[in-house]
């Protein structure tokens, strides 16, 4: 009697718990993202953390499309809860990841998938220790959703909380806006530019580690991803009880990103990003930070974009390239979905 051939694609019996979750969990999970802590084949991970505070992130990726240019689910469920972590100044430690997947999701893209995340896990240095797989029938998912959490620690003496913004403080990004938001819109609206953007999905831990001791008394830090730079800057602002004053000719966004823009009629400031960070330190200390910035591969375009103001009513507001003023609103509404 022949043995039946391995299935091509995701079937229930994938999320029961048996053999064939077993075989799936070794063939796949197991063989690309191989670490000592899964070898175990416990349902968790022990680990004992060195000194210092303990921060945990989780974020969902709930993505369309899967593929994108410059990237895909599976690096942004690594980099996105990297970066997550890393804002609140800690060196990411671990991750875990839960898996989502719709029956009929063929295996070769979910080892795709798996592929791309455990790259990117390497390239970070921060492993995936331990996960989940449930499997839904189809018609009830969209072929794959990715839970990814992560663990870090913050060195003592850092304090660094989205509460922390005072006035006359400098405001700095690491580089472009709304690069991510249109890589995407095209991938999903299958639009052609001349000069196709590309997602800026990147892990930034290594940057702000960088940061920190250029500029240990670094206020806050946040990655604008949904809802961009004006909703980053406007949650900052009610979270700090201050105000904003942005310069709109800092504010660095890519010719594709701004004619896209245009064309469609989307603000650059409101759509997502997956490697930047907003930074906010004492005015002193400015000139240093974005000297740092710039030295490091992922902020080779920093700049600093504004101050932080005394505002009753915490409101961030941009000086225009026409000499104008402008009210930069929190976001409206959606104006992208299924973004990350």
């Amino acid at each position: 009697m022949s043995l039946s051939p391995a299935p091509a694609c995701i079937e229930l019996t994938h999320g029961s718990g048996g053999r064939v979750t077993a075989e799936l969990i070794t063939n796949v999970f197991h063989r690309h993202f191989d670490n000592a802590w899964l070898r175990q084949g416990n349902d968790y991970a022990i680990f004992t953390p060195p000194p210092g505070r303990l921060v945990i992130s989780t974020d969902a990726h709930v993505i369309t499309p899967l593929w994108f240019p410059g990237g895909d689910i599976g690096c942004l469920a690594v980099n996105g809860t990297i970066n997550d972590v890393a804002m609140a100044g800690a060196q990411p430690l671990y991750l875990s990841a839960a898996f989502i997947l719709e029956e009929g999701f063929l295996l070769t893209d979910l080892e795709r998938i798996v592929i791309s995340m455990a790259a990117a896990a390497r390239a970070a240095g921060v492993p995936i220790v331990t996960g989940d797989t449930k499997v839904v029938e189809r018609g009830h998912g969209d072929g794959c959703f990715i839970t990814t959490t992560g663990i870090g620690v913050v060195p003592k003496g850092i304090n660094i909380s989205g509460d922390r913004a005072a006035l006359g403080d400098a405001i700095l990004i690491n580089g472009s806006m709304g690069d991510h938001g249109v890589a995407v819109l095209a991938a999903r609206e299958q639009l052609h530019f001349i000069t196709p953007p590309q997602s800026d999905s990147a892990a930034l831990h290594s940057l702000v580690a960088a940061m920190i001791t250029a500029v240990p008394e670094l206020h806050c830090l946040r990655d604008p991803t949904r809802g961009g730079l004006a909703t980053t800057l406007n949650e900052l602002a009610h979270q700090s009880g201050v105000g904003m004053q942005l310069t709109e000719a800092a504010i660095p966004i890519h010719a594709a990103v701004r004619g896209a823009c245009e064309l469609l009629g989307f603000d650059p400031l409101y759509l997502a990003n997956e490697g930047k960070l907003v930074a906010i330190c004492p005015a002193a200390a400015a000139e240093t930070l974005l000297a740092t910035m710039r030295a490091h591969s992922l902020g080779r375009e920093a700049a600093i974009i504004g101050t932080v103001t005394g505002d009753a009513q915490h409101l961030v507001q941009m000086k225009t390239v026409f000499g104008g003023s402008r009210l930069v609103a929190w976001l409206t509404g959606d104006q992208l979905p299924r973004i990350c």
